[in-house]
């Protein structure tokens, strides 16, 4: 004991906080084991007094640290951009926006965005990425550039900053796919190329480092389609690969067909060709789309948070995403690579080879355990902190409420059965 809280139950609502899981299964499980346990206020109270001022402490005290190695190494970062919402749709509460840093695969920032600041879950992203730049550039930094997804209030916004923008890749190709898949229903020697035109996506981005280069390559593909691999753009005036006869000529797409038409009008329409030029030839943000499916560990899209509680989650997802990073591939005693063969829904059915990493650290809840222990015997210098965060109103608020006995009142049922 501690003057009146037990320390082992302070311990297990940390534990229970600091690694994600959720206090209400853990009363089920008890429950079933007719084991005695606490109160969920007691947990809150924990969580509100104790937990989420240490995790606030300590993800400040690492996003410093954090800034301070890039900046030795310069102030000059490129980054990757993305908003998750915590519902699919318009109808969100809760939008947080992330920026990583591309070379090192880590989490600067994080910023939460309830839907009532900004008049709606459509801004949400725009003001997440206005905050997470003013962060940056508070304590130093300068974005070299940013990769994103084509989201319009996201272009017009770093145009007007001056910020130089790139789009993600696969983003761009997932787009693009569902169109051509759409278009290659009827048309069966379409559907054959599909595949390529997925790869030519990614060697236009990657093999190229400027804008018009890229387009040159993309554009070159309409020919290609045709058997035809001399072009008019001198940025790329032939195809790459070696010249050989076609045992097939029926593969080809013939000049006036249909086929043709369709593949034109989605491959070089003004708005494609205007996206390729700004496809990321380097850095692509899919570490920041596993990071968002790291995020549903720690809080799950059917469980509803209070902000404070949304934000120390999100904070507790960056710690350990920032933790494991850099986790290398994991080696049997024989020193050979580990792989393990996975069958993806949109593969139909191939497998796909992926390399298995190390197991995963949990040092940052060791750090918070041991921390939640200061917080305990003095917690005025972190209520301070947490004073700090602005936390806006609740979405119920701005309506004015029905009191019960009205509510009761005028309840009836649609299954009444009574004789009319």
């Amino acid at each position: 004991m501690a003057g009146n809280t037990p320390i082992g139950n302070l311990q297990l609502s940390a534990a229970t906080y600091f690694t994600g899981s959720s206090f209400i299964q853990l009363q089920k499980v008890c429950e079933a084991m007719q084991l005695q346990i606490f109160q969920y206020d007691t947990f809150r109270r924990h969580a509100r007094n104790y937990m989420e001022p240490a995790i606030v402490h300590k993800w400040k005290m690492d996003q410093q640290h954090h800034f301070q190695q890039q900046l030795s190494l310069g102030g000059s970062v490129a980054v990757g951009g993305d908003m998750r919402a915590d519902s699919p749709g318009h109808s969100a509460k809760f939008g947080s926006y992330s920026l990583m840093n591309l070379e090192s695969n880590t989490i600067m920032d994080i910023q939460l965005v309830q839907s009532n600041e900004v008049g709606g879950s459509y801004h949400m992203e725009k003001e997440g990425l206005k905050r997470c730049l003013d962060h940056l550039e508070a304590n130093g930094f300068k974005a070299d550039y940013i990769v994103t997804d084509r989201h319009p209030q996201i272009q017009k916004y770093l145009r007007e900053r001056n910020i130089t923008q790139f789009y993600d890749v696969w983003h761009f190709e997932k787009g693009l796919s569902k169109k051509l898949e759409k278009a290659s229903h009827k048309e069966d020697i379409l559907k054959k190329w599909l595949q390529s035109i997925k790869n030519h996506v990614y060697w236009c981005a990657t093999s190229s480092t400027t804008g018009p280069e890229k387009v040159a390559k993309w554009t070159s593909l309409l020919n290609h389609l045709q058997n035809v691999h001399d072009h008019e753009d001198p940025l790329f005036p032939k195809c790459l690969h070696p010249e050989r006869a076609s045992r097939d000529p029926n593969k080809w797409l013939q000049p006036g067909s249909v086929a043709l038409h369709k593949a034109e009008k989605l491959l070089l329409n003004k708005r494609v060709l205007k996206d390729v030029a700004k496809l990321s030839h380097h850095h692509q943000t899919s570490s920041l789309e596993s990071f968002h499916s790291l995020i549903l560990r720690f809080a799950p899209k059917n469980v509803v948070f209070p902000f404070m509680g949304m934000l120390c989650r999100l904070y507790l997802a960056s710690m350990h995403h920032n933790e494991n990073a850099s986790r290398v591939q994991a080696t049997t005693s024989a020193g050979q690579a580990v792989y393990k063969v996975v069958y993806p829904k949109a593969k139909m059915g191939e497998g796909v080879v992926k390399p298995v990493k190390t197991d995963p650290t949990f040092n940052y809840v060791h750090d918070l355990m041991r921390l939640l222990m200061e917080v305990f015997e003095d917690p005025t210098s972190f209520d301070e902190e947490m004073k700090t965060i602005p936390i806006p109103p609740d979405l119920s608020a701005e309506n004015t409420r029905t009191p019960k006995a009205e509510l009761v009142a005028r309840h009836v049922s649609r299954f009444n059965l009574e004789v009319v």
